[in-house]
């Protein structure tokens, strides 16, 4: 049954769960990353031809692909249809994910944010890694990004040194969060 309810985006408590990138939440997806873009100031054009068969989009972005040099795996932070965030989990790191990178990134939607779901989504992350190989996940954010500080030190992130601005954390993935 858990196996079920994580497929349809809920884990067998009703919480948003990670989960495969999926064309169930195809519209929530769109109009989410849409306003990121519009916040960030980035370009749309790309979620056009990801609307025009998002069955296939969601298809590519659940293949493991190499991004940054190294595999990488997508999951999308859903809560039924209803589309909240995205993690890229690297696989391993090169020297350069080493310093800014990391073994993590995620983005949590404008609509969502401060509700705690990047907490919940970099836990979840961390007690998956294991699986992947990941015993001590490196996670990097701005120094003065106190929201994501937060979020990784929330989740027993130990700030290892920051450098030009990054602050550089080590997770203990074989310990389970408690967020």
């Amino acid at each position: 049954m858990l196996g079920i309810l994580a497929a349809r985006g809920w884990d067998a408590l009703g919480m948003p769960v990670l989960v495969a990138p999926t064309a169930s939440v195809r519209d929530s997806y769109l109009e989410g990353e849409r306003a990121l873009c519009l916040e960030e100031g980035t370009s749309t054009q790309w979620l056009q031809e990801a609307a025009n068969d998002f069955a296939a989009y969601a298809e590519r972005r659940r293949q493991v692909r190499e991004l940054w040099g190294v595999p990488v795996t997508e999951l999308w932070f859903v809560e039924g249809a209803e589309y909240i965030g995205t993690v890229v989990i690297r696989h391993h790191l090169t020297p350069a994910l080493e310093v800014d990178g990391g073994h993590v990134g995620y983005h949590v939607v404008p609509s969502h944010r401060r509700q705690g779901h990047a907490t919940t989504m970099l836990a979840a992350t961390v007690r998956m890694a294991p699986t992947l190989g990941i015993t001590t996940m490196v996670v990097t954010c701005d120094e003065d990004n106190t929201a994501s500080c937060r979020t990784v030190e929330a989740n027993g992130g130990v700030l290892e040194d920051v450098r030009d601005g990054i602050a550089r954390y080590r997770l203990d993935c074989t310990v389970t969060p408690t967020p």
